[in-house]
């Protein structure tokens, strides 16, 4: 999308075509969501049965639960766009136009690496050695059945479920590109963002950091008051 010649680089209002891409965990929002489940099952049925401090200390333990159950679990996220690359991590929001990005690492985390030498953990990108197992075999299997002239299926070409619909066919040939781990493949999305826009006029700028108090806050209350409730006896 183009803006007006005219208009200077420092007045050109935010773009409002450039979306973000945005990359969760889906298993972190599955567990996210059980937890939460589980966690306000247990306190109210305390809130409502319990007898003595049991209520207080219910309370207490969910003003604590419920925050970090959510940090951990569905607040993580990845947004990217033309321009920049924001993290939300469990207690801290980062936001680094492209031009501020020096590169990103997959190693036991998926990390990226600003132009200060900051490193940020991807929360809602994790990296699974399983997943990479799974694809590296079926990578392997893959160059087997090429060696042989045959599909990955074991088959020489013809009709394979493409997924459109329930008990949809149609043609399909021989995946051609390296089988790769779903975060390692978003990792390489990100890496083709930074490497086609690092240098564009939009995507320069500063890094940004912002602790998230609106998650942090309510964690600390509860763990005082549980900690008050504990002391007091």
């Amino acid at each position: 999308m183009t803006t007006p010649d005219h208009q200077s680089s420092a007045s050109r209002p935010p773009v409002p075509g450039a979306k973000d891409r945005i990359y969760r965990s889906p298993m972190a929002l599955a567990g996210g969501v059980l937890l939460l489940v589980v966690v306000c099952w247990l306190g109210i049925d305390a809130l409502v049965k319990g007898h003595d401090r049991a209520p207080w200390l219910a309370l207490a333990g969910m003003i604590l639960a419920i925050p970090l159950v959510v940090a951990f679990t569905l607040r993580p996220a990845v947004f990217a766009n033309e321009d920049r690359l924001r993290i939300r991590n469990p207690f801290r929001m980062i936001t680094l136009p492209w031009g501020a990005v020096s590169g990103l690492r997959s190693g036991f985390s998926n990390e990226v690496v600003a132009e200060s030498g900051a490193k940020y953990q991807l929360w809602a990108v994790p990296v699974s050695l399983r997943a990479r197992k799974k694809a590296a075999r079926r990578q392997q299997r893959a160059a087997a059945d090429a060696a042989r002239g045959t599909t990955p299926g074991g088959r020489l070409g013809g009709l394979e479920p493409s997924g459109l619909g329930l008990g949809g066919f149609g043609l399909r040939g021989p995946e051609t590109g390296p089988a790769r781990a779903d975060t390692d493949r978003v990792m390489d999305d990100l890496r083709e963002l930074l490497e086609r826009r690092g240098q564009a006029e939009t995507a320069q700028g500063e890094p940004t950091v912002r602790w998230t108090y609106e998650v942090i806050a309510p964690a600390v209350a509860g763990a005082i008051l549980l900690a008050v409730l504990l002391a007091v006896g």
